[in-house]
């Protein structure tokens, strides 16, 4: 039986594919999970109408990203942090930089924050944030001593 994808499916193909597939696997997965859609003619207007909604819904969303990532850039956010002369007491980690940016307005999870290790020194450091697979931008931290 002949599907066209709707979203990407493990060692199927990528949303989008026209790909041939046991009937059973069709009928009793694919399509009840709506991975899948039968490849009639119908319903392949079907789904280039949703692959044009889902693309225009990706593109906002990057617009949206974009303009957050470039607020990033002009942010620069200070975590005061108990230390003896260079060495931090404890360290600094993507929670902590997330929570300074919560303070700063910016909203971000702690998981798209790319810190190598925890800022263990004083000091300033830039860090990567990944906002979207396509999108990344850079924040400056400054640590400081309390």
């Amino acid at each position: 039986m002949k599907v066209v994808l709707k979203q990407d499916v493990e060692k199927l193909g990528k949303t989008g594919d026209v790909i041939e597939v046991a009937s059973g696997y069709a009928r009793n997965y694919l399509i009840p999970q709506s991975k899948a859609l039968e490849a009639t003619k119908n319903n392949l207007k079907i789904f280039e109408e949703f692959k044009r909604s889902q693309q225009k819904q990706k593109e906002k969303e990057k617009q949206q990203v974009m303009e957050l990532a470039k607020k990033i850039e002009r942010v620069s956010c200070t975590i005061v942090m108990q230390a003896h002369e260079e060495q931090l007491f404890g360290a600094v980690t993507n929670a902590d930089i997330a929570k300074a940016l919560n303070q700063e307005g910016i909203t971000i999870d702690k998981r798209d924050i790319l810190l190598e290790e925890p800022i263990k020194t004083l000091g300033v450091y830039q860090i990567e944030v990944r906002l979207h697979p396509e999108v990344k931008t850079e924040v400056k931290v400054w640590v400081v001593k309390k």
